[in-house]
């Protein structure tokens, strides 16, 4: 191993970076520090700790230009400084106590979660992963070490520009554009963001980085004149019109105009808002918001002539995530197209730190908790309290998640508590089905195994294993539960079936054929109130074959003999409609509607006809009223995509004594007899009406509509099953 050493011009660069650093921190260094520092670099390349890395360069220098930057753009003080220079020759989790006291537990804390990230970096994830993201956040207990990263990537990106490892420059531009830009962006440090993306668009994309860069043909000074000259005239006539605002003007980044050009299919002619500028105006009053947006976008659109292809009023129909602004383009001087972002200060903080941040409504994905969190830190950032409250900061975000890996990199996320078998059913329900342990990190474990945030997990099966009722016990996540219990009854299931086999075959012994009507009778006779757990006592042969058959021949000869000679007939044609039963009772079912609102006044839509225990919503009609529907009506998709501001929660809370009106569509065989069994049914179930049935007969198939008025979906489900179990009946749905 070649042993490390300065270049001359090394040597000279790190210099003139020292001396910056000592004069930028000069008032927080604390005594020794700077002969504890150079203790540290001397043994670790005496002990040849200190190597270059994949691109040949030096990892001291690195952390000194990283620390340069983490001052400048992010404004860390001694203890981020420090632990980034210490971090650059580190490739283990160094002695905590030498650390903490040569430089305080700070230091300690942020040099150990930048090196947890880096054996994170080891573990080859997926990076283009919400979750990778999510965990590595949760590694870095202090937010300096997130900052520390960014300010680490931008680094990186600077130096690697001349390098002839085209592979390991295009997954770090891949990982800057994808992880790093989009948290800088966050964080409010839109400088690095922008550089990040723009470094990233010339290594992955170099023809159309420098064909963008050439067609601005003006730097970035240039532009900024521009926009100067811009915004001086509305400046003055806002401020003739007595108008409080302020102006933020700004240039589009290279990386954002080739955005621009992939998403609307054009060259760079045909993108129009090269420049921008957001008017943001102080309004104290909520009630002429919109007067003053529109006030404003009448004097801007007098003086420069506006496209109207290219007006977005998010002022009168916000977006569905809150967004609220005024966006128009106009032809300014030297007929240059120009967006102009018009909105007050509380739209402003909403598109800023609300829901609808700029880089959400690009679409950057993230969780609210993060949001939250990342947002709290950009608010220090912005304050300019050099960072000290960022040693209150702890990552307790994610104490109620976990984040591990899979045998081939991937990231999932689970609630804490979650094990082995948790994670095997969030695989596959057949991995989960025959689990019989795990590895955890390579080590065996049990399938009752907790995981930990980082673990590798690795399943282990055998094809004989079956899930257990117990494993409920062993699973956390509402996911593997209803897994298990599916499992458990297809299991059922099938014993059932051939339980089912088996008795009909002993009627067919006994040259008996077998009225489903008559079945069920004889089934409830026998005490059984669900028919599933008749077919299971059979299977586990807790009730005898021939027992069933001798009762449902008593019962067939004596105890129904009254109803023996009732006519029979087929389906053909067969029409029914009871008037007396055509009145469905008034609404005073509870309903929920948004906030946990009652008593609101709604109405049931006529297309999907919801009834009590359906999941339901309510949508906001033109004159104020709430329709509710069902979640699976033909018309949610629609509802959703054109008017999803309109839409709002909504949930059955109380039952009363509403009865509702519904259709079921019957197909089947026209067996003789069909009708009859269908109707004998309806009329056996307590409080469930029949209010008409049409049915048509062709080629043996009948089908037909049959109204019904019920109480809830029990009732129905109920109704829906028993439905089924007739002979003959192919398919019994809701329309």
């Amino acid at each position: 191993m070649e042993k490390f050493s300065f270049t001359d011009e090394e040597r000279q660069q790190a210099y003139k970076l020292i001396k910056f650093i000592k004069s930028s921190i000069k008032d927080s260094l604390q005594n020794d520090d700077e002969r504890k520092i150079y203790h540290y670099f001397n043994k670790a390349i005496k002990d040849g700790t200190v190597q270059r890395d994949t691109f040949g360069l030096n990892p001291i220098l690195n952390g000194l230009c990283t620390a340069q930057i983490a001052i400048e753009e992010i404004g860390l003080g001694r203890d981020g400084v420090v632990a980034i220079m210490l971090y650059s020759i580190m490739e283990e989790q160094p002695d905590e106590q030498n650390v903490s006291a040569d430089f305080g537990e700070s230091v300690n804390r942020i040099i150990h979660g930048l090196l947890r990230i880096r054996e994170l970096y080891k573990k080859s994830p997926v990076i283009e992963s919400e979750n990778f993201r999510n965990l590595l956040l949760s590694f870095a207990e202090d937010m300096r070490v997130i900052l520390i990263m960014i300010a680490d990537r931008v680094n990186l990106m600077r130096q690697i520009r001349d390098t002839d490892n085209e592979e390991a420059r295009h997954r770090i531009s891949e990982e800057a554009s994808y992880l790093y830009a989009p948290l800088a962006h966050k964080l409010g440090l839109y400088k690095l963001k922008s550089e990040l993306e723009d470094l990233s668009l010339k290594y992955l994309e170099h023809d159309a980085y420098y064909l963008i860069k050439e067609k601005l043909n003006a730097t970035k000074k240039s532009r900024d004149a521009y926009i100067e000259r811009f915004i001086g005239p509305i400046q003055q006539r806002l401020e003739e019109a007595g108008l409080k605002f302020h102006m933020k003007g700004r240039t589009k980044s290279i990386h954002s105009i080739w955005q621009k050009m992939k998403k609307q299919k054009c060259g760079f002619e045909g993108i129009y808002d090269l420049f921008a500028i957001r008017i943001i105006i102080d309004s104290p009053q909520l009630e002429k918001e919109k007067m003053l947006c529109w006030q404003a976008y009448s004097i801007v659109t007098d003086m420069y002539q506006p496209n109207p292809k290219r007006l977005r009023d998010w002022l009168s129909v916000p977006k569905s995530n809150g967004y609220e602004c005024l966006h128009i383009t106009v032809l300014g001087p030297e007929n240059k197209w120009v967006e102009v972002q018009i909105r007050t200060e509380r739209m402003d903080e909403i598109a800023e730190r609300g829901l609808a941040a700029h880089w959400r409504y690009k679409g950057v994905k993230g969780e609210n908790n993060v949001d939250e969190w990342l947002n709290s830190i950009r608010s220090a950032l912005e304050s300019g309290d050099n960072l000290q409250v960022m040693d209150q900061f702890k990552m307790d975000l994610y104490e109620d998640e976990v984040y591990v890996f899979t045998p081939k990199g991937d990231l999932l996320k689970f609630p804490k508590g979650a094990t082995i078998l948790d994670f095997a059913y969030h695989i596959h329900s057949g991995i989960g089905n025959t689990c019989v342990g795990g590895r955890i990190n390579g080590k065996a474990v049990s399938i009752r195994e907790v995981l930990h945030s980082g673990d590798t997990i690795e399943i282990l099966t055998q094809s004989n294993q079956k899930p257990k009722r117990d494993w409920i016990n062993l699973v956390y996540t509402s996911r593997a539960k209803s897994k298990i219990r599916l499992a458990i009854k297809d299991a059922e299931h099938k014993d059932g079936i051939l339980a089912k086999e088996a008795l009909e075959r002993r009627f067919k012994n006994k040259k008996v054929d077998v009225e489903e009507s008559i079945m069920s009778h004889t089934i409830k006779k026998l005490g059984f109130k669900v028919v599933s757990d008749f077919y299971r006592a059979i299977a586990d042969e807790k009730l005898d074959i021939n027992t069933v058959v001798d009762k449902y021949i008593n019962i067939r000869d004596h105890e129904l003999n009254p109803n023996a000679t009732a006519p029979t007939r087929s389906a053909e044609e067969f029409n029914y409609y009871n008037p007396s039963e055509n009145i469905v009772k008034g609404n005073d079912d509870v309903l929920v509607i948004d906030r946990n609102l009652k008593g609101l006044e709604f109405s049931l839509a006529k297309c999907c006809r919801p009834i009590y225990g359906d999941p339901v919503f309510g949508f906001v009609t033109v004159n104020g009223g709430i329709k509710v529907h069902r979640q699976d009506c033909p018309n949610a998709a629609e509802l959703r995509k054109r008017f999803g501001y309109r839409i709002v929660k909504a949930r059955w809370s109380g039952k009363g004594t509403s009865q509702y009106s519904i259709t079921l569509r019957i197909i089947g065989n026209d067996d003789i007899g069909i009708v009859n069994n269908i109707t004998n049914i309806i009329s056996k179930e307590e409080k469930i009406m029949m209010r008409s049935i049409n049915i048509n007969s062709h080629d043996g198939l009948f089908s037909g509509n049959l109204d019904v008025i019920l109480e809830d979906t029990s009732k129905l489900e109920a109704l829906l099953k028993k439905l089924r179990t007739i002979r003959g009946v192919k398919q019994v749905i809701r329309i």
